[in-house]
């Protein structure tokens, strides 16, 4: 039994720390106000300046390693991706979930956006964005 739990515990742990597998996406990039005070999917508390993402819920709920049981927990809280839009690639965290966004597409601080795209446009298509 020790061996089954240490076993269990180590696959665990290799699990956890195995890279993201690199798959090129594209969609629609859109941007949100974040709320004053109130904590992210992943339980942060960003502002609108900061550079931060939510990513769809088909990719947040099944990211490797993710149970419904925590969503602060999910290992997609904290990671990077690199965001390319007409011809510039920036990269931003991702700290947030965006339950109405299609599988592809992310919605980002109103910052985030601004680096990228002009916000007059709302909203953006043929974003490619990848985790680092």
């Amino acid at each position: 039994m020790q061996f089954t739990l240490v076993s269990s515990i180590l696959f665990a742990a290799l699990a956890l720390a195995a890279p993201v597998a690199r798959t090129p996406r594209t969609g629609q990039m859109t941007f949100y106000n974040t709320p004053l005070g109130a904590f992210t999917s992943c339980g942060a508390q960003p502002s609108d300046a900061g550079n931060v993402v939510a990513v769809s819920k088909a990719v947040f709920d099944n990211f490797p390693g993710a149970t419904a049981a925590n969503p602060n927990a999910n290992p997609i809280c904290g990671k990077e991706i690199s965001i390319s839009f007409e011809g510039k690639t920036t990269k931003a965290r991702v700290l947030d979930i965006c339950p109405s966004c299609a599988p592809d597409d992310i919605d980002l601080t109103p910052a985030a956006f601004n680096a990228r795209a002009d916000p007059a446009a709302g909203r953006v298509s043929g974003v490619t964005w990848d985790f680092v």
